[in-house]
C-alpha cells in the first residue's frame, strides 16, 4: 500500500526500529529529495495492521523520453528472514513502476556482501547487479564503508584508537579547540564558507548552501542529525554534519579550514561525534565511504587509513541490484548517467 502524510510516523518508527534502517530511508530524506528534483513514494506491506517492510521511492523523470527512474537508498526494509515479504514489496514497486513508466528500479540496501540468501532473494526477484565502477567508493551509497562500535564505555573506545589518533585528540584539546554540537540554524553559512574552503583545496563539488538549510530545516530540526562547529577561540576551523536513526549515527558532511590544520580539529570533531551519538543511544557510527580495503593505490585510500585511526572496521555491502524494465533504455542509461550526474552536481553548486 502506498503510504500517504498522516503514515509519517509509524513509518519513521519502523525504519528506526529495522536492523538496517538508514537515515535515507527516513520520511524526512524523502522531503530533502523531493526539492531536487526527485518525487518520493512510500509503499509499506502491513500484517494485523501493522508495518512489516516498506521502501522508500525516489522518482526521477529522464528529460525528453516521458519516462523516469525509480530508486531506493538504503532500502528496502523488511525481515530478512521472511522473503515473501519482500516479493510482495517488489510486486507493489512494480505495479507502481508499471504506472509511472520506470526504465529501471535501482537499490542498495546495507547487508552486508556475504549475505548469499540475500542474493539469492535478490536474483529470484528479478534482479541483477548493476555495472560497477573502480572509481570513488562502488556507488551512489558508498558500497565500502567503515564502522567505530560505540557500545563500550567512553574511556574504552577511545583506548582503541591508534596511539597516534588518541594523541591529536588530546593536542587538539590541549590547544583550546572547542567542538560545539546541536549549533543554531544561523550558523549553516558558517559551515557552507568552511565546505567551499575545502572543496576549493580537495577539487570537488559541492551543492547550493540552500541544501544545507534544507538539511537543517528538514532533518536536524526533527531530531534526525546535528550541526557541529569546532572553533579555535571565536574562530570556526571545522564543520561537521551527522544523522543519526535507531542504533546508528553516520557522519555525512565534513568541512575544514586551511588554517590551524595542525592542532588537529578533525580528531576532536570525529571523537566528539562518536560521544554525542553515544550519549543518543547508537550503538554504531558509521564514516561512510572509503575504497575496497585491498585498493592501497587509489588516492582515496588515505581515508582509509584515517578511519581505521579510530578503530574503525571495514564493511562491505552488496553495492547496487536493478531491476530492469525496459532493457534498451537501460542499457543507454548508463552510457550516458555519469555525464549526466556531473552536470547535475554542476548545475546544483550554480544555484547558490
Amino acid at each position: 500500500m502506498l503510504l500517504g502524510n498522516a503514515d509519517k510516523q509509524r513509518y519513521n518508527d519502523f525504519v528506526a526500529a529495522c536492523e538496517y534502517g538508514n537515515f535515507l530511508q527516513t520520511w524526512e530524506w524523502g522531503e530533502l529529495k523531493s526539492r531536487t528534483g526527485w518525487q518520493p513514494y512510500r509503499i509499506a506491506i502491513e500484517e494485523g495492521g501493522r508495518i512489516n517492510a516498506t521502501v522508500q521511492i525516489l522518482k526521477r523523470p529522464v528529460p525528453g523520453l516521458g519516462r523516469c527512474l525509480f530508486y531506493s537508498p538504503r532500502g528496502p526494509l523488511h525481515d530478512l528472514s521472511r522473503p515473501r515479504v519482500f516479493e510482495l514489496l517488489v510486486e507493489q514497486v512494480n505495479a507502481l513502476a508499471t504506472e509511472h513508466g520506470a526504465m529501471a528500479y535501482k537499490i542498495d540496501p546495507a547487508i552486508p556482501g556475504d549475505n548469499s540468501e540475500y542474493v539469492r532473494m535478490l536474483r529470484d526477484c528479478g534482479f541483477s547487479p548493476a555495472p560497477t565502477s573502480d572509481e570513488s567508493f562502488g556507488g551512489i551509497q558508498p558500497r565500502y564503508v567503515m564502522q567505530v562500535d560505540v557500545t563500550p564505555p567512553e574511556d574504552e573506545i577511545l583506548a582503541r584508537f591508534k596511539n597516534k589518533w588518541r594523541y591529536n585528540v588530546r593536542l587538539a584539546q590541549r590547544k583550546g579547540i572547542a567542538i560545539s554540537s546541536g549549533c543554531p540554524r544561523e550558523e549553516v553559512a558558517v559551515f557552507y564558507r568552511l565546505l567551499l574552503e575545502t572543496a576549493e583545496r580537495d577539487g570537488f563539488m559541492v551543492r547550493a548552501e540552500s541544501y544545507f538549510y534544507d538539511i537543517y530545516d528538514l532533518l536536524i530540526s526533527a531530531g534526525l542529525g546535528g550541526l557541529f562547529l569546532a572553533r579555535l577561540e571565536d574562530e570556526p576551523i571545522a564543520g561537521a554534519i551527522s544523522f543519526t536513526v535507531g542504533k546508528r549515527a553516520w557522519y555525512v558532511y565534513g568541512a575544514s579550514s586551511n588554517k590551524h590544520r595542525n592542532k588537529m580539529p578533525n580528531h576532536l570533531m570525529q571523537w566528539e561525534m562518536m560521544r554525542w551519538a553515544k550519549a543518543r543511544g547508537c550503538e554504531i557510527y558509521d564514516m561512510r565511504g572509503v575504497v575496497h580495503q585491498d585498493n592501497k593505490a587509489s588516492p582515496l585510500y588515505g581515508l582509509n587509513r584515517f578511519k581505521e585511526g579510530f578503530a574503525a572496521r571495514h564493511v562491505e555491502y552488496l553495492g547496487e541490484w536493478d531491476l530492469i524494465y525496459s532493457p534498451a533504455w537501460y542499457r543507454l542509461l548508463n552510457i550516458a548517467e555519469p555525464a549526466v550526474r556531473k552536470l547535475r552536481l554542476f548545475l546544483a553548486g550554480l544555484k547558490k
